[in-house]
Protein backbone atom coordinates (compact mmCIF):
# COMPACT_ATOMS: atom_id res chain seq x y z
CA UNK A 1 0.00 0.00 0.00
CA UNK A 2 1.41 3.40 -0.96
CA UNK A 3 0.60 6.31 1.34
CA UNK A 4 2.45 8.92 -0.71
CA UNK A 5 5.50 9.15 -2.90
CA UNK A 6 7.66 9.28 0.22
CA UNK A 7 5.89 7.07 2.79
CA UNK A 8 5.03 3.43 2.12
CA UNK A 9 3.75 0.41 4.02
CA UNK A 10 5.19 -2.95 3.02
CA UNK A 11 4.19 -5.98 5.10
CA UNK A 12 7.65 -7.45 4.40
CA UNK A 13 9.57 -4.46 5.80
CA UNK A 14 9.68 -3.36 9.45
CA UNK A 15 6.61 -5.42 10.31
CA UNK A 16 4.39 -3.41 8.01
CA UNK A 17 4.99 -0.13 9.80
CA UNK A 18 5.09 3.06 7.68
CA UNK A 19 8.61 3.78 6.42
CA UNK A 20 10.32 6.31 4.19
CA UNK A 21 10.41 4.99 0.63
CA UNK A 22 13.63 3.20 -0.25
CA UNK A 23 14.81 2.98 3.38
CA UNK A 24 14.08 1.03 6.53
CA UNK A 25 13.57 4.29 8.46
CA UNK A 26 10.22 4.17 10.23
CA UNK A 27 7.95 7.20 10.38
CA UNK A 28 7.64 6.65 14.13
CA UNK A 29 11.42 7.02 14.57
CA UNK A 30 11.30 10.43 12.89
CA UNK A 31 8.27 11.52 14.90
CA UNK A 32 9.78 10.37 18.20
CA UNK A 33 12.95 12.35 17.52
CA UNK A 34 10.95 15.48 16.71
CA UNK A 35 8.72 14.97 19.77
CA UNK A 36 11.85 14.62 21.89
CA UNK A 37 13.01 18.06 20.80
CA UNK A 38 15.33 17.21 17.92
CA UNK A 39 15.46 19.70 15.08
CA UNK A 40 15.09 18.76 11.42
CA UNK A 41 18.84 19.25 11.09
CA UNK A 42 19.50 16.76 13.90
CA UNK A 43 17.15 14.20 12.37
CA UNK A 44 18.90 14.57 9.02
CA UNK A 45 22.29 14.15 10.72
CA UNK A 46 21.15 10.93 12.41
CA UNK A 47 19.54 9.60 9.22
CA UNK A 48 21.69 10.72 6.26
CA UNK A 49 19.43 8.84 3.82
CA UNK A 50 16.59 11.27 4.59
CA UNK A 51 15.69 14.54 2.93
CA UNK A 52 13.75 17.39 4.54
CA UNK A 53 10.79 16.41 2.38
CA UNK A 54 10.80 12.97 4.05
CA UNK A 55 10.44 14.59 7.46
CA UNK A 56 7.57 16.73 6.24
CA UNK A 57 5.92 13.71 4.60
CA UNK A 58 6.20 11.86 7.92
CA UNK A 59 4.48 14.72 9.72
CA UNK A 60 1.76 14.85 7.06
CA UNK A 61 1.27 11.08 7.35
CA UNK A 62 0.87 11.37 11.13
CA UNK A 63 -1.61 14.23 10.76
CA UNK A 64 -3.73 12.18 8.36
CA UNK A 65 -3.49 9.12 10.59
CA UNK A 66 -5.08 10.85 13.56
CA UNK A 67 -7.71 12.76 11.60
CA UNK A 68 -10.93 10.85 11.97
CA UNK A 69 -14.57 11.62 12.43
CA UNK A 70 -15.93 11.65 15.94
CA UNK A 71 -19.32 10.02 16.24
CA UNK A 72 -21.32 10.81 19.35
CA UNK A 73 -24.00 8.39 20.45
CA UNK A 74 -27.35 10.03 21.08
Amino acid sequence: MTISDRIVIDPEVCGGRPIVTGTRIRVVDILEMLAGGASETEVLADFPALAREDIRASLAYAARAIDHKVVLAA
